[in-house]
């Protein structure tokens, strides 16, 4: 609990790192100043792009007491604006599931390489980049918690797959090491209230431990300050919800 006496500091930077097959990307890194130990968070972007608002999270992440890692899993589509580089992906169909699995792990590697790490390691992601933590999750062994944001596309029809996603993320829950928060709106199309009422039935039925809340007069995207999909209240309480939840996991 933060008191007005406290000294608070942060070191925010761009990192190298290696990422899918140890193939150097860049990241966004931030933590707390002082020894730590920190949990380790690492923050998965939408389909939108590598954009402000997941740096600005990141910080977020740190000033909650967290060492939190942003890879850019679009990296080797180029560089440019984050709109621009987005473009290019859209049009490509998508990164891969098994490259973005791949960097997620080697996020994960990464801060439980560093010295500051309590040996304890989450993944939150949004829109497409919650389906990715999910996904990630299942995938990548070492995980100890998991938050999903309207994550569109874990539950996916035959005729979704593509080369691209060749398997829907729901198939994989019997994987699933850690806990995981999902965090919905009732007026989302992408995901759909019935898709996250499969997802969930998926995870009750290999006695997975999960919370998911699902907020009315919210959809697409609620947390996005920056868009008029924000909802200041329905994001506030997730927020506290996340709070909550990567306290008892990682950082107790």
């Amino acid at each position: 609990m933060y008191q007005t006496d406290m000294y608070e500091g942060m070191l925010a930077e761009t990192i190298t790192m290696p990422g899918n097959n140890g193939e150097l990307i860049n990241a966004y890194y931030a933590r707390p100043l002082g020894p730590g130990p920190f949990p380790g968070i690492i923050i998965i972007h939408h389909m939108p792009g590598w954009d402000e608002w997941y740096r600005e999270s990141t910080r977020k992440f740190a000033q909650h007491g967290y060492a939190a890692l942003s890879p850019n899993l679009y990296f080797r589509f180029g560089h440019g604006t984050p709109e621009d580089v987005a473009a290019k992906v859209r049009a490509d169909g998508g990164v891969p599931d098994n490259e973005a699995v791949g960097d997620i792990a080697g996020s994960m590697q990464y801060l439980r390489s560093l010295p500051n790490n309590n040996g304890k390691v989450g993944v939150f992601g949004t829109c497409s980049g919650g389906r990715h933590a999910y996904l990630a999750a299942c995938l990548a062994p070492g995980f100890d918690a998991v938050v999903d944001c309207w994550g569109g596309g874990v539950v996916m029809s035959a005729e979704d797959l593509t080369p691209q996603r060749p398997v829907a993320p729901i198939d994989f829950t019997a994987d699933l090491p850690c806990p995981v928060l999902g965090l919905f709106g009732e007026d989302d199309q992408h995901p759909t209230p019935e898709q996250v009422a499969i997802h969930e039935a998926a995870l009750k039925k290999h006695g997975k431990q999960y919370e998911f809340h699902m907020y009315p007069n919210a959809g697409h995207g609620f947390f996005y300050h920056n868009r008029p999909a924000y909802r200041q209240e329905q994001a506030t309480d997730g927020w506290e919800k996340i709070w909550t939840f990567l306290g008892k996991h990682l950082a107790s």
